[in-house]
């Protein structure tokens, strides 16, 4: 008897209705096939690549082990869906492509409690065929369950600052790199007395460097932080970068924290995502983690490879990163707005028990623009600024008064043209030097 391509059965085809969704992490992909390739063999070929299969059957492959373990195509969606063979020959040659969105099952018993296993089961060997991009991935409570995510979150650092209502201000140390640690003391207590409420390193200065050591760099800007309090009546988190290799990233916190720090950071990307869930559960690490997206682009930005912005910002908030950084569409960089919208919704939306982050929006931002990032995401974000402070022609200080002042004027329904006439001179030289989003010399402030 002519037995069924066991492609095309319903064992690894079942519909969505059909299967218990708290046992699988589904992956949602982008992916390219020839006119004529046999779509249903390719995605299942795809989801048995990364589970329990390869490129040709092996006895103990049984179908108990697949109905276990296999991974389970629950749907694919032609963009646009054809249905008719005519219409399909008659718009796309012999050489096109048709695109789809396949939605793949992988078992959670294949990869709970391990995030590598997770990256190397979903978006592992076939990421290197060409045309396919992982979109996002659903979580189920039974996989969440084990990661206990943001130690603080959105909440929990707006109790540890006592600001509950406003956008909070961020401000990076400007020169990045090369400076030493009084030089970086001396513009982190302008910045933090002129208002801002977070300051960070740079992602490029890590741990210890010849020329400006962590722990001196800790005592020194906490210091500051602290004379700075005394001005403000606000205190002031200090991001310190941690950045390391992964034997020596514990070892960078309990200095910092040792040292009077309030808060650590890390380029999510250069120490690992699991490195990052190591920091963040770990319960002698009794700070805030900032996470920095550099490199995020060389996996994010291309339309047809990689993994979208959106799976590394959700695989960010489970690690436990309190606050993670995002590039908008304006400034020097080069974001899609639906994106950086999408980013924004990934970082506060509900996720079972899992804090939310504070989402960061940095890269050219100005006080011109804080009117639209409040309408874009309203009040919980974190602005970072690093040459609209420290470029401000009035100093540090200048620069980050003038950001509180636009802050304020925003909350009060004050437009900003107005508040620069009536405010202050920090304000009206920050407005003439850089403009307001959509009017005038505004849009052509970047370099990149």
């Amino acid at each position: 008897m002519i037995q069924q391509n066991r492609m095309y059965g319903t064992l690894l085809n079942p519909i969505y209705e059909g299967c218990d969704m708290n046992d699988l992490c589904v992956a949602t992909y982008l992916i390219a096939c020839h006119r004529d390739e046999d779509v249903v063999v390719k995605m299942n070929s795809i989801g048995i690549e990364q589970t329990t299969g390869s490129w040709v059957d092996v006895p103990a492959e049984t179908d108990e082990v697949r109905a276990k373990y296999a991974s389970k195509v629950i749907g694919i969606y032609e963009v646009p869906a054809y249905e008719n063979r005519t219409d399909l020959v008659n718009a796309i040659g012999p050489d096109g492509y048709r695109w789809f969105v396949v939605r793949i099952g992988f078992p959670v018993a294949n990869i709970e409690n391990n995030l590598p296993l997770l990256i190397g089961s979903i978006s592992g060997n076939i990421m290197s065929m060409p045309n396919l991009k992982l979109l996002d991935i659903d979580f189920p409570e039974k996989f969440i369950k084990d990661f206990q995510g943001p130690k603080f979150g959105l909440k929990g650092i707006r109790k540890m600052l006592n600001a509950y209502d406003r956008p909070l201000l961020n401000n990076m140390i400007k020169p990045c790199t090369g400076y030493t640690p009084d030089v970086g003391a001396n513009l982190f207590f302008e910045a933090a007395a002129g208002g801002v409420d977070i300051i960070k390193d740079d992602e490029l200065i890590g741990g210890n460097r010849s020329f400006n050591r962590l722990a001196d760099r800790v005592k020194m800007n906490m210091d500051a932080a602290h004379r700075a309090e005394d001005i403000k009546h606000e205190k002031t988190l200090y991001a310190c970068n941690i950045t390391d290799e992964a034997s020596r990233l514990k070892a960078n916190a309990m200095t910092v924290i040792e040292n009077g720090g309030n808060c650590v950071m890390v380029d999510v990307h250069g120490v690992g995502y699991t490195a990052v869930r190591m920091l963040a559960e770990d319960p002698d690490i009794t700070v805030p983690i900032l996470g920095h997206s550099c490199f995020n682009g060389a996996f994010t930005s291309s339309p047809y490879q990689g993994m979208s912005s959106k799976v590394v910002t959700k695989i960010c908030r489970i690690m436990g990163c309190d606050i993670y950084l995002t590039q908008p569409p304006y400034g020097k960089f080069d974001n899609t707005f639906d994106n950086y919208i999408e980013n924004m919704i990934t970082a506060k939306a509900k996720m079972y028990d899992i804090k939310p982050m504070l989402p960061f929006v940095g890269g050219g931002v100005v006080p011109g623009l804080v009117p639209k990032f409040m309408e874009d995401a309203g009040n919980d974000i974190l602005l970072g600024v690093g040459a609209g402070i420290h470029a401000h022609p009035m100093g540090p200080r200048a620069g980050a008064k003038a950001f509180r002042e636009t802050i304020d004027a925003c909350m009060n329904d004050i437009p900003l043209d107005k508040a620069a006439q009536n405010g202050s001179k920090e304000l009206q030289v920050a407005i003439e030097k850089w403009g307001i989003y959509g009017a005038g010399h505004s849009k052509d402030l970047y370099a990149l």
